[in-house]
């Protein structure tokens, strides 16, 4: 029977990550990375599985060149590795799950051999003896979290020799006992700093002049990355914003510079892209730009998050406008005093909101 590929990216430190992590966010960190994965296949893989920080995936025979396979495995590094300097770069949430992403590696454990098949619900899932041992491979000896392992049977059909040398691999052979049997490979651990990262917009810090053309202060009752969580997570926002029909976003993302979102208001589309500016050491910021606004060029909403003490904060919003002479003269007149009240209202629901889930916080907590 001809040989199939059995292909296992694997996230390094995902349970320490998931487990010390804010959930929600080191879930949408995770599923980004799975995804950006799955984008990077060249080789027409057939995914058979997400295994929580795996991806399982398949080909069948005739099994790729040895050149074809290594140009995969780069691929797959490289776009793991962009995401994450894309993570860091671009980051505003400050916690722990956000902070730490870039700590994390990836190895890839790829083997050979004979397939069969399950039909499940429609789909179709490999099983057989290949099957369980590229699963037995990623335990392994090898002394690094970032690397890439082939087994002997793979590299005997692809011909790739143990002293394959390149810009980013350098192979070395090793071995494990699974099951009472030794299954030897190569692996390569990866010079990180070899891999061509691919490009990504680098937003800069938003600068203004002037004083902003309005400005409110309120204080929240709870800390500060909790208020900053409410803001910035859009799946919230229709919960202390109303007015808006609906919100449109990626819902598998932490929102960070460059995210973008939709309010659509009677069918109507204000587009809105995050941004952010300086604040002062230990404030959080949050900004939201549109270039949509009727009578406006721009228009610049800006959440700064000030920590008072562990339980309270202070919230300062500020709005910038850019106009030309005819807009100007329309927001002097009109828009001002219609933004004013506006914002008064949404950061009124918003306290109403924080103070509702402190309030459903404290009934649902054990009595000491």
């Amino acid at each position: 029977m001809s040989h199939s590929l059995l292909f296992l990216p694997d996230i390094s430190g995902y349970t320490e990550f998931v487990q010390t992590t804010e959930v929600e966010h080191s879930q949408h960190v995770i599923a980004e990375l799975l995804e950006v994965m799955m984008e990077a296949n060249s080789l027409d893989l057939q995914l058979a599985e997400v295994e929580g920080d795996a991806l399982f995936f398949y080909r069948e025979a005739p099994l790729p060149s040895m050149e074809m396979l290594l140009a995969q495995v780069e691929r797959i590094f490289s776009a793991f590795y962009s995401h994450l300097k894309l993570l860091e770069t671009n980051r505003i949430c400050p916690c722990n799950a956000c902070a730490t992403a870039p700590n994390l590696q990836l190895k890839i454990v790829a083997h050979c051999g004979p397939i069969q098949f399950l039909e499940l619900q429609g789909k179709r899932k490999p099983f057989g003896p290949a099957v369980i041992q590229v699963h037995r491979l990623l335990k392994n000896s090898v002394d690094s979290n970032n690397y890439v392992l082939l087994s002997k049977d793979l590299t005997d059909e692809l011909n790739l020799p143990e002293n394959y040398r390149s810009r980013l691999f350098d192979f070395a052979s090793g071995s494990d006992t699974y099951d009472g049997n030794e299954l030897p490979y190569l692996y390569s651990k990866i010079a990180k700093e070899e891999l061509k990262l691919q490009p990504f917009r680098q937003v800069q810090k938003t600068h203004f002049d002037d004083a902003p053309n309005l400005k409110i202060k309120l204080d929240f009752p709870v800390p500060a990355a909790e208020l900053f969580e409410y803001i910035t997570n859009y799946n919230y926002r229709y919960l202390w914003a109303d007015g808006v029909d609906r919100y449109e976003f990626n819902e598998n993302t932490v929102t960070r510079v460059g995210s973008e979102h939709v309010c659509v208001i009677n069918d109507k589309h204000l587009n809105f892209v995050t941004v952010v500016k300086e604040g002062e050491p230990g404030q959080l910021v949050y900004g939201e730009l549109t270039s949509t606004a009727p009578f406006l060029r721009e228009l610049y909403q800006f959440f700064i998050v000030t920590p008072r003490n562990d339980h309270s904060c202070t919230l300062e919003s500020e709005i910038f406008v850019r106009t030309g002479v005819f807009q100007k003269l329309i927001w002097s007149l009109i828009m001002k005093r219609i933004f004013d009240r506006n914002l008064h209202k949404v950061l009124g629901q918003l306290l109403d909101f924080v103070k509702q889930q402190k309030a459903a916080q404290v009934k649902v907590s054990p009595t000491p």
